[in-house]
């Protein structure tokens, strides 16, 4: 239990972003940007969104599954007028000198590419992703598809342009893929508990909420892509290979112990997280394994049975 109350504040930074306030902040001697929960665009039921407990999760389950991912820490915060709310800590990692490029802007500096920066067609990002000349191809391509993957596992609905990128030290002349950041739109954070208790009790609902939606951000023809869909269909090779590398890192009482220590989310929170989790591997990641290595089998026993063609 951390009480950011007290922590100094930068009032000479700032941050973009749609989805709740932030300020940043000295915590421990190290900065972070310190995220409020958003008022719910969708449920006006809820005062406040799950987001700030949506980023600590999902951020964290990203670091259970070997990818790098910014530092989370929950907390609470008291505003002025007394008011305490749970809110998430994420490590600045710009401090230090470093710069992010969001791939939105790197994205708009491909001439190449038939959409803008924020255009989310996946053939214009895959466009993007070979032309740009900061990060290789041969690092960025996993990249991009671990993080399909992920988000696929965590529900993401909002993984655009603007929400990954390179961080690049001018001064040295360097970049780097920045770590996994800005996952506040996993896990349903506009789900209310009691909302969440009902879904448990229908199979239909949890059903609707792995298969209809949420889906990506990235599109396909103009059309936001289902993650079932898209990986079951196996028909991407990238995407093939980053479902057998997270599929094999995925450890569900890992992630299970994680959110029974997670403070500030009732019982029947931590059961939806859990049960849906649980539900999204089985019915789209063991699926789509199931189909792709009995592919993968069958290639093989065609290349078997093929004759050898002489010189």
């Amino acid at each position: 239990m951390i009480d950011f109350t007290s922590c100094e504040v930068n009032k000479f930074k700032a941050y973009g972003g749609a989805n709740g306030n932030k300020i940043h902040i000295r915590y421990e001697g190290k900065g972070y940007m310190l995220k409020f929960p958003p008022i719910p665009s969708r449920n006006k039921n809820m005062s406040y969104s799950n987001g700030c407990i949506s980023e600590y999760l999902a951020c964290h389950i990203y670091g259970l599954l070997g990818i790098k991912v910014q530092e989370t820490l929950l907390g609470t915060y008291t505003d002025k007028r007394g008011k305490e709310k749970v809110v998430v800590a994420c490590q600045d990692f710009t401090d230090g000198g470093k710069k992010l490029i969001e791939f939105a802007q790197l994205k708009n500096t491909c001439i190449n590419s038939e959409q803008n920066g924020y255009g989310t067609e996946l053939s214009s990002i895959m466009t993007a992703i070979e032309e740009q000349s900061l990060i290789p191809k041969r690092e960025m391509v996993p990249f991009f598809w671990d993080m399909f993957i992920t988000d696929a596992l965590l529900g993401n609905f909002d993984r655009h342009n603007g929400n990954w990128g390179i961080l690049v030290d001018e001064e040295n002349q360097t970049a780097e893929i920045a770590p996994v950041y800005d996952c506040g739109s996993c896990l349903y954070p506009q789900l209310a508990a009691e909302d969440m208790k009902s879904v448990l009790e229908d199979e239909n609902q949890i059903n609707k909420r792995i298969f209809t939606f949420p889906t990506s951000a990235v599109e396909e023809e103009g059309k936001k892509i289902s993650y079932f869909e898209f990986i079951s269909s196996l028909k991407n090779e990238d995407c093939n290979e980053a479902l057998k590398r997270i599929y094999k890192r995925i450890d569900l009482e890992k992630i299970n112990r994680l959110i029974e220590e997670t403070p500030f989310i009732e019982p029947v929170q931590k059961d939806f997280y859990q049960v849906m989790l649980k539900e999204r591997k089985e019915k789209i990641f063991d699926y789509s394994m199931k189909l792709l290595l009995a592919q993968e089998k069958q290639m093989g026993q065609e290349e078997e049975a093929s004759p050898i063609q002489s010189m």
